[in-house]
């Protein structure tokens, strides 16, 4: 017995899940790359395409009172909690507003870990230290700093009205993008948060480079500067060992240049932690702006 399909009944089911996936397409694209405030693209010669950034002004923005500038990786991960926490610090006398600048991963291409591990770890990220003949492609973290201090930075500066505090935060992949500019730049920026960092690519390969810059920075550091880690307590035991490694190195080498704190947020978990730590991070940073000669 033949089966009879009746062919407007298929061309109808056909066009209906066409639909049904351009709907989620859709729907994944305005998530990730469209975001309540103002979308600028940046055409860059550096990373030889264009990066769509997000600026978020700060409540009753006044073009001309001079802010200071947040620059945040992770695009709207956790934007709505910076949001918020930005606009409740706004209303306390004593806190400094800020421009926030989240910059989101590509789209259609997948270049997060590109951009954000180090180069001297693999893009395609592993717990165990590389072979010798490893052909594996690093991660392009250096020409992804070359693009915010060289394209963004000037871009910014020539259109708002910012002194001289800037923050840059990231969350995991982010988070070891912050101790590589730290460690590369570290007066790029006079604050570094860095929330859950994955700091143990290549067996802790981000951990042992902060560790050897700290026992070496007594003249590195030009200006004090302030670091907020935070790990979430129920996070994997790879990303807790990173958080004590980095603890420790931080507390064997103190710098009178660079204030730092840290913080394990309870019950929290990966995705859990950044929200926990805005308040904290920026918090600890209105402490630090309050306290400097």
């Amino acid at each position: 017995m033949s089966l009879k399909i009746n062919k407007n009944y298929l061309i109808n089911l056909v066009l209906a899940v066409i639909t049904l996936s351009l709907l989620i397409l859709g729907g994944r694209y305005y998530n990730h790359y469209v975001s309540a405030y103002t979308d600028i693209t940046l055409d860059s010669k550096i990373l030889n395409e264009s990066r769509k950034v997000f600026i978020r002004l700060p409540v009753n923005y006044d073009t001309n009172k001079v802010y200071s500038l947040i620059i945040k990786t992770d695009g709207n991960f956790n934007l709505d909690t910076w949001n918020e926490t930005l606009a409740s610090f706004s209303n306390k006398a004593q806190a400094e507003q800020a421009i926030l600048v989240s910059i989101p991963n590509l789209f259609f291409t997948a270049t997060r870990n590109r951009d954000l591990v180090p180069p001297y770890a693999r893009q395609d990220v592993n717990t165990q230290a590389p072979a010798t003949n490893n052909i594996e492609p690093n991660g392009e973290a250096d020409k992804f700093l070359q693009f915010i201090e060289l394209e963004l930075l000037p871009y910014l500066t020539n259109r708002f009205k910012l002194n001289n505090n800037r923050i840059l935060s990231g969350f995991s992949a982010g988070g070891s993008f912050v101790f590589y500019t730290l460690h590369t730049k570290p007066d790029l920026f006079n604050g570094y948060f860095a929330f859950s960092p994955a700091a143990w690519y290549d067996d802790m390969t981000v951990v042992n480079k902060v560790d050897s810059f700290l026992k070496a920075s007594n003249k590195m550091f030009k200006k004090p500067t302030y670091l907020f880690l935070s790990v979430g307590e129920e996070e994997h035991p790879l990303m807790l060992e990173a958080y004590s490694n980095l603890e420790q190195a931080l507390k064997a080498s103190p710098n009178e240049h660079l204030k730092w704190e840290s913080i394990i947020n309870p019950n929290a978990e990966h995705n859990d932690n950044p929200r926990l730590s805005v308040a904290d991070a920026l918090g600890g940073y209105q402490k630090f702006l309050n306290k400097r000669p």
